[in-house]
């Protein structure tokens, strides 16, 4: 089953149970792909997909911090609930350990010395950690070991 079958399925689900804010993000994460799908008229696969959604996590996450600063936790909690939804349909994240072993192989694999072969390292590792982890986290990780 594609994952955009599994969005289909998981928002009749949430008619049908009558959960609101679970519909309502679902509905909003169709809508998103079915944005980029018009934009870029080719329909998008199960990585795509994921990109979206990793897209839309990282936007709740700036909103929560920016709500927090300001005062409104209502619309953190909010922002927090629709992160939950996102994320169930996100792989398995990997762990601290699994990171620090790819970020090792990949430089590794292309015999990086310096700073100036970030780009090589993070090209290598960014298919691989997509969906999985935190792209900024891990280039962060990326920049200090190669420092």
């Amino acid at each position: 089953m594609s994952l955009k079958d599994l969005l289909k399925d998981q928002q009749k689900a949430a008619m049908l149970a009558k959960q609101k804010a679970r519909l309502g993000t679902i509905r909003l994460l169709m809508a998103e792909i079915k944005q980029r799908e018009v934009d870029t008229r080719t329909e998008l696969g199960d990585e795509e997909i994921l990109a979206v959604v990793t897209k839309m996590v990282k936007q709740r996450r700036d909103s929560i911090a920016q709500f927090e600063a300001a005062g409104r936790q209502d619309l953190a909690d909010v922002e927090s609930a629709e992160i939950a939804v996102l994320q169930e349909f996100l792989p398995q994240q990997l762990t601290a350990e699994e990171i620090a072993a790819l970020i090792e192989q990949a430089v590794a694999d292309t015999g990086a010395a310096a700073m100036a072969d970030m780009g090589k390292v993070m090209g290598v590792l960014k298919p691989k950690i997509q969906g999985r982890a935190d792209v900024g986290a891990v280039s962060a990780q990326v920049k200090a070991r190669l420092a």
